[in-house]
């Protein structure tokens, strides 16, 4: 018997959606990135994105356990002299939702090329609506 490996013309992406709502964060992260590197296919093979596209709706509605809402900062640095800038979680999840899981996620994939390539198959968004109803997404609870 020969070992399976993937590759692009024999890889199949389905799109999946997923409800963050009442989600804790770094768990909600680690499914999603499951889903994006296809780990949870049969046919997963490491050096080929063989995952699915992910739309993850409710990202204003996510959860963060202990004190991290107000300790937790994210840094932005402008390139000039005391240009440094942070902001808590909570005030990121007020301006920019999606930033809080896109970043949580991107720390989950692998620091390389197809990672990537992987996260460009992710969507996020605010609220329940979303523009991706024509690919028939299939819910998947996490």
């Amino acid at each position: 018997m020969k070992t399976f490996l993937a590759n692009k013309e024999t890889t199949k992406r389905d799109w999946v959606i997923v409800d963050a709502k009442d989600q804790v964060l770094g768990r909600l992260a680690v499914k999603i990135a499951n889903l994006l590197r296809g780990r949870d296919k049969p046919t997963y093979t490491p050096h080929v994105d063989t995952g699915n596209f992910v739309v993850v709706i409710n990202a204003d509605k996510i959860v963060l356990t202990g004190k991290k809402n107000e300790q937790k900062k994210y840094m932005f640095y402008s390139g000039y002299v005391g240009g440094e800038k942070y902001l808590s979680v909570s005030q990121m999840q007020e301006r920019r939702p999606d930033f809080v899981v896109k970043h949580a996620v991107k720390g989950m994939l692998p620091k390389n090329r197809l990672a990537r390539k992987m996260l460009t198959k992710l969507r996020v968004f605010a609220g329940e609506e979303h523009p991706h109803e024509a690919q028939q997404p299939k819910a998947v609870s996490v």
